[in-house]
């Protein structure tokens, strides 16, 4: 299995090697050069394996340069009991009689980012160690992905991260998660802007070949395709638990703001996994919404970006989108190139003449969730089954019920546990959330947070800084 560039300027290379890249040397997105197919006789010899033995199955399909007894060595690691301690791991949730919630958000941050983000501190350690290197993990995060991010680095042998995130624009929780956090390898960054000013610095800052390369740069938010491909696996379980023997087709509805988690249910869907649907779900900032209504791209700037009390999601550049959008255009990276040059010069690009594609090849449609919204379900929810359920969740279980079928399971991808939105969630039902006995003392720990103004000249400085030294200029 070799990976190219969605821009076309990037010899195939081996997982092992894009895993430490991030961004492609072109500033595309690396993908596989072909999907590989699951039989429906293999997805029912697959109804017994544990997760992690799962996780093994699929990931081998997308990883040769690892041998397959030491991905499963890494992958059982990634899905101990200590990080996941439910019973059983990733469960599926009833709410109602057509709706079902596919909990994701047990892990060690209490989000669904836990469950890739764990396997890649696994997996970026061993091949680290493995080249006798280090690595700098430059990131931004709206909320879950650096906390999940840090949760799984701190401590890795080899690995230094880096993480941007917005002044003021995340929950208490995820601030206190992220920046309370004390280890030597771990550099919280506050950013005067929303998450899309500092997706745009990672980008700026990785796409600065020789800079990217002298310190080492890597990236763990969803350009980083190990990250996608950990996410498709839980498509699969949440399959495998939804339907009897023989299999149906099942719905999916995921909250997205960034494109990454439901773009490895596409992925899933293009292996043969039966998926009816993917409901892509937005809050009030709902540029992906508007393309798969109207088939125009249009992202916002900073002060069209809605603050949300379902943070996660408040972004107008998804990153992900290029990889679906290279599918849409037949993989073709000439076409990818010309769309992604007119973003840059006027905006935007119109696909409106493939729009019939969008649900009819690749099962997609969409809707919108706004704070009333949030505030109304999660307190029907509440009421009717005694969940309770966070703002981005509420967010798929409100757009879901528009897409409901006869006969079709519809799993929402859970998001993250409520406590780390509980403003919100005192605000629709007049309850706090239940806090992990783990992060009960969470807000009174000390924080480690360096504010810095929306420069990636300034970030670029602090790296420079606070990073090990390059092999070049070690002692």
């Amino acid at each position: 299995m070799k990976y190219v560039s969605t821009r076309g300027g990037m010899s195939p290379q081996p997982f092992c090697d894009i895993l430490l890249e991030g961004l492609a040397p072109d500033g595309g997105l690396a993908v596989p050069e072909t999907i590989p197919r699951v039989s429906a006789a293999t997805l029912e010899q697959w109804r017994s394996l544990t997760y992690a033995e799962l996780a093994t199955e699929i990931l081998s399909l997308f990883i040769d340069d690892i041998s397959r007894d030491e991905l499963a060595t890494l992958t059982n690691a990634a899905y101990s009991r200590e990080a996941f301690p439910g019973e059983p791991m990733v469960p599926l949730k009833p709410l109602s009689n057509e709706i079902s919630l596919l909990g994701l958000s047990e892990g060690p941050t209490l989000a669904f980012k836990d469950m890739a983000m764990q396997l890649l501190g696994q997996v970026f350690e061993y091949e680290l160690e493995r080249r006798g290197t280090t690595l700098n993990i430059l990131g931004a995060t709206s909320g879950d992905t650096g906390s999940a991010a840090e949760y799984a680095m701190r401590g890795k042998r080899g690995v230094t991260v880096f993480m941007l995130s917005p002044q003021g624009r995340m929950s208490a929780f995820q601030r206190a998660q992220m920046y309370s956090l004390q280890d030597e390898n771990i550099h919280n960054i506050a950013i005067e802007g929303v998450f899309d000013d500092c997706q745009d610095i990672v980008k700026a800052l990785s796409g600065d070949l020789e800079f990217k390369t002298a310190w080492r740069l890597g990236a763990v938010n969803s350009i980083n395709w190990a990250r996608i491909a950990a996410q498709v696996v839980y498509y699969f379980w949440g399959w495998l638990r939804a339907t009897p023997a023989g299999g149906s087709e099942v719905s999916f509805c995921v909250p997205s703001g960034n494109f990454g988690n439901i773009l490895a249910g596409h992925i899933a869907r293009e292996m043969g996994l039966p998926v009816r649907r993917l409901v892509l779900a937005t809050n009030e900032n709902n540029v992906l919404e508007e393309f798969f209504r109207t088939g125009v791209y249009r992202p916002r700037s900073a002060a069209q970006t809605h603050a949300t009390s379902s943070p996660s999601m408040d972004i107008s550049k998804a990153s992900n989108f290029e990889r679906f959008v290279f599918d849409l255009v037949g993989r073709d990276p000439a076409k990818l190139s010309s769309l992604w040059k007119q973003l840059e010069t006027q905006g935007y690009f119109d696909l409106a003449d493939r729009k019939a594609e969008f649900e009819e090849r690749y099962g997609f449609v969409s809707g919108t969730s706004s704070h009333a919204d949030r505030l109304a379900t999660i307190k029907r929810v509440h009421q009717e089954s005694g969940v309770l359920i966070d703002p981005h969740t509420a967010d798929g279980v409100k757009v879901a019920a528009q897409y409901l079928e006869e006969g079709v399971p519809m799993l929402v991808l859970e998001t993250a546990l409520p406590v780390k939105f509980a403003e919100t969630i005192r605000e629709a039902v007049g309850v706090e959330p239940p806090v992990p006995e783990h992060l009960a003392g969470l807000a009174d720990l000390p924080q480690r947070v360096v504010k810095m103004a929306c420069d990636a000249e300034q970030v670029r400085q602090y790296i420079r800084d606070h990073a090990p030294l390059p092999e070049s200029e070690a002692p």
